[in-house]
């Protein structure tokens, strides 16, 4: 125990699993509490989850965007920022990767590459935008990204019904040659919606691994989200390094998006209300301990979750609603990892 509390790798990693295990625990007893079966409900939640070929396939699909957003959080928090704006940065990656992707021509190992990087562009300005405030006004990223979420759901509503509308509020669909689908992957998964964006978003977690923990650059955001002072007396310089993180973080959500619009749906729909991903993609770094690993098994977790939870209403009755408050039980557990650890300390301290 108290190796445990000594070592904060260890500490990190532990906090998220007693969260996941104290919110499916609450779960339970809320279920029982509304008369409800936990037993059958969790069965058939796991059972939607990864019960079968075709439910693993969905919940890997649905991971996908969670990771690439929760790496977007992640990033921007690992360098001293809070980036909200995950939302809007994945919208503009949306509807810049739906545009490459239907107004292009090209052979698949280009069209693909390039609607990636189209929505990482359109992406990182989006984060960028925060960033220059921030870094030339002091004005709060939480603030300025937060009413960006609205902009960009406006801005691309109007885009698409203004250059790429094709009725039914949906945009023309990408060209084959853009799209992330395969054939392969759907047969595999007994004609699940899986795609190759979970092979990105694996690549973008390590990408986001090998910038802050094996490069100078990524020494110096970290070393400036720790301390702008400190960074600033040792000749770094602040500013840009604050500009070029919001940038990374909105590249990151901004493929995000891609994995929707080249993968999922192969289009975008006219949007009224955000998608949640965006969202979802701080609960995803809060749990993931803002490590990429973590994020990766956060965002299956998640994705499992949400997909999972109409066939707990189906075949247990239970209300898919349910499964929000498990996530949000989760959050919540996660973010009074300072209670686990005092009542650690209480059990070490018995234990002498």
């Amino acid at each position: 125990m108290q190796k445990l509390l000594k070592n904060e790798k260890l500490f990190s990693v532990t906090v998220p699993i007693l969260a996941a295990i104290l919110g499916m625990l609450v779960g339970a007893i809320i279920m029982l509490l509304g008369n409800y079966d936990p037993v059958a409900g969790f069965s058939a939640l796991f059972d939607g989850m990864f019960g079968s070929p075709k439910a693993f396939g969905e919940t890997i699909r649905a991971a996908s965007p969670l990771i690439l957003a929760g790496i977007a959080v992640a990033f921007a928090f690992r360098t001293g920022l809070f980036n909200i704006g995950v939302e809007g940065q994945l919208l503009v990656g949306w509807l810049a990767s739906v545009w490459v992707g239907y107004a292009f021509n090209l052979p698949a190992i280009i069209h693909v590459p390039l609607a990636i990087v189209a929505a990482a562009i359109a992406g990182g300005i989006w984060g960028m935008i925060p960033g220059f405030l921030k870094a030339r006004f002091k004005v709060h990223e939480v603030i300025v990204t937060i009413m960006l979420n609205y902009v960009a759901l406006h801005v691309t509503a109007n885009l698409i019904k203004t250059y790429l509308y094709a009725g039914n509020e949906k945009s023309y669909k990408v060209q084959e040659s853009a799209t992330l689908s395969s054939q392969f992957l759907a047969t595999l998964t007994e004609n699940s919606r899986l795609h190759w964006g979970i092979v990105v978003a694996l690549i973008a977690a390590m990408i986001m691994w090998f910038i802050l923990e094996k490069t100078s650059r990524g020494f110096e955001l970290r070393s400036v989200g720790f301390n702008q002072h400190a960074s600033m007396y040792a000749g770094m310089n602040v500013p840009k390094n604050i500009v070029l993180s919001m940038s990374i973080s909105g590249a990151f959500a901004g493929v995000a998006g891609a994995m929707e619009g080249l993968g999922t749906f192969q289009n975008m729909t006219v949007l009224s209300a955000f998608t949640g991903t965006g969202f979802d993609g701080i609960a995803v770094a809060l749990l993931g301990a803002n490590n990429p690993i973590g994020i990766v098994l956060a965002a299956i977790l998640f994705g499992g979750l949400n997909t999972a939870a109409p066939q707990m209403n189906f075949d247990a009755n239970v209300p898919s609603e349910l499964v929000e408050i498990i996530i949000a039980l989760i959050i919540f557990f996660v973010a009074s990892s300072y209670i686990i650890r005092i009542v650690l300390s209480h059990f070490s301290k018995e234990g002498k």
